[in-house]
Order: structure tokens, then C-alpha cells, then sequence
């Protein structure tokens, strides 16, 4: 697939995935009959860098131009045409976080959605508490702490959204989440000192569900594997859709699927929680915490 990109507000967290997997399924099909993507852009009337995009998964799917792309390939099975004009008709799906698209980053709107269809999400967090695991309190400072200046209704907007997200953990259907937090993360205070109590007991509370696994990096271990910084790992139910690897930055995402990279990552994060200490122990860190702060 190579990088996943921006989508359109409005997507389910299904229609992500799906968008990602028949943009796979149609350059597979590109690339098994030698069509280039010029040609197959000038057969739906459009260029070669949209079709990069639609194998990519970066726009939306009109049924016709599957249809066309699918005629063009030689695809002539009814049954495998109209699973991936199902795909299509999915993709188009609106997503619960179409209200917050005032306040919503277009390249982070891909990520809502592969998180929310991920099976297992691992994370390395080193400069605050993961979002998936934040109070109100304190997603309310690291927001203001962020967004320095922006009206009180932008700031509670984004927090909304925060606290929406986290629903995924406690639903029926909740992924795998294991999380490794630098100790940096719980001892940087954002919101002050009843706010970082709060967001203590909270961890040690998240930490005992049943689908949670919390560790700390403690700084006592010295040099760890997650040098490079803060990332997630998404590992979905489709088989056909690869573990992708998030990286936020200041204004911007990447999006990492390329075996080799994907492979790095692994490799880090297996390590990261070999040598962190294990939930039981992490969460006596936590307890030392929160009698110190």
C-alpha cells in the first residue's frame, strides 16, 4: 500500500479500512495486468495522481469509476465485482466523529479511523499520558497547553472528541490495548497537582481491565529502545490489511506500511516491553507516584 493518507470528514472507522483495502485490491489488480496509472486514470476521465490516491486510500470511490477500473483490469467475475463495488458502497460510510470536523485536523482523521477498527493498538508514549488514557482534567491542560490563545469553545471541542474516543476501550467489542509510558510522561505536570493525582489513580484503575496492558519505562533502566520517540502500532481483524505504524507530528502524520519499516517497529516495541517492568510492577510505580505527588 505504501503510506495511507488523509480522508474526508465523515468516515466510519470501517469505511477507512475499507477504503485502504480496495485502493490495495485495485493496484493489485493494475500491476497483475502491466496497466499504468496513467492509462487507468485517462479511462475514468481522470489523472494519474488520483489514482495513486485511490490505491492509496486517500479518496473517496465513485461506483462508476470502480466499475470502469474493474472492466479495464478484466475483472468479469459478478461475484468478485461486486465485493469490491461492496467495498466502494462502504467506504462512504459517515463516522460518529463527523460533528467534530470543525476541530479536526485532516491528516488526523485517518488515524480516528484505523484506531477505532484496530484489534490491538500498542503504543510508546514519552512526553504526556497516551489520549486514549487521559482524564478530562488532564486532556483539558495538555489541549491549552498545545493551543495557546484559542477560544475556550475550540479547547472543550477537542477535549469532547478526546474523551468520545476513549469509549472504544470499554465497548463490547474493545481492541487489545498495551501501552508503554515513559516515566518522563507521569512525572511532566500538566494541570497541577490534583489533576495529575487524578490522572495517577486513573492509570492504576485503566491498567486493570481486562483488555489493558500498562507498563512504565522507568528512568532507572537507563537507554531503552524507544530512542527514536513516541509511536503506535494497529494490527486490524482483515487479514489482507498489513499493521500500519502512526507517527504524529507537529502539523502532520505519517502512516507506515512497508514491511521492512513496519518490521523496525516491531522490533522496538517487542523490545520495549521486555524491558519494562510488567503490569504488576508498573502499577506500584504508578502507587509510588501518586503518594509523591
Amino acid at each position: 500500500m505504501g503510506r495511507a493518507g488523509p480522508v474526508a470528514a465523515g468516515e466510519s472507522s470501517g469505511s477507512v479500512v475499507r477504503r485502504i483495502l480496495l485502493g490495495s485490491q485495485l493496484r493489485r489488480l493494475r500491476d497483475s495486468r502491466g496497466i499504468t496509472r496513467e492509462a487507468a486514470g485517462y479511462s475514468i476521465r481522470a489523472s494519474e495522481s488520483k489514482i495513486s490516491r485511490m490505491e492509496l486510500g486517500r479518496v473517496s470511490f465513485k461506483a462508476r469509476d470502480v466499475e470502469d477500473l474493474l472492466t479495464l483490469y478484466g475483472v468479469t467475475d459478478e461475484v468478485e465485482r461486486d465485493s469490491l463495488l461492496g467495498l466502494a458502497r462502504e467506504a462512504n460510510v459517515a463516522g460518529w466523529w463527523h460533528s467534530f470536523g470543525d476541530v479536526l485536523p485532516g491528516w488526523f482523521q485517518t488515524y480516528i479511523g484505523l484506531e477505532g477498527a484496530a484489534s490491538l493498538i500498542r503504543i510508546y508514549e514519552v512526553q504526556f499520558v497516551h489520549g486514549l488514557l487521559q482524564t478530562e482534567g488532564y486532556a483539558h491542560a495538555v489541549v491549552s497547553r498545545g493551543m495557546r490563545g484559542a477560544p475556550a469553545a475550540e479547547i472543550d471541542r477537542r477535549v469532547a472528541l478526546r474523551l468520545e474516543r476513549q469509549k472504544a476501550l470499554v465497548a463490547e467489542r474493545a481492541p487489545s490495548f498495551h501501552a508503554v509510558l515513559d516515566e518522563a510522561a507521569l512525572r511532566r505536570p500538566y494541570g497541577g497537582r490534583e489533576v495529575m493525582r487524578e490522572q495517577l489513580r486513573h492509570l492504576i484503575e485503566m491498567s486493570e481491565q481486562p483488555n489493558v496492558t500498562l507498563q512504565v519505562m522507568p528512568f532507572s533502566f537507563g537507554g531503552h529502545a524507544g530512542e527514536s520517540g513516541s509511536f503506535t502500532m494497529l494490527r486490524f481483524p482483515e487479514s489482507d490489511l498489513s499493521d500500519i505504524v502512526y507517527l504524529e507530528q507537529l502539523t502532520s502524520a505519517l502512516y507506515l506500511d512497508k514491511a521492512e519499516e513496519v518490521a523496525q517497529y516491531e522490533k522496538a516495541m517487542v523490545r520495549l516491553h521486555k524491558d519494562s517492568p510488567g503490569p504488576e510492577e508498573s502499577r506500584d510505580l504508578l502507587r509510588g507516584l501518586l503518594q509523591l505527588s
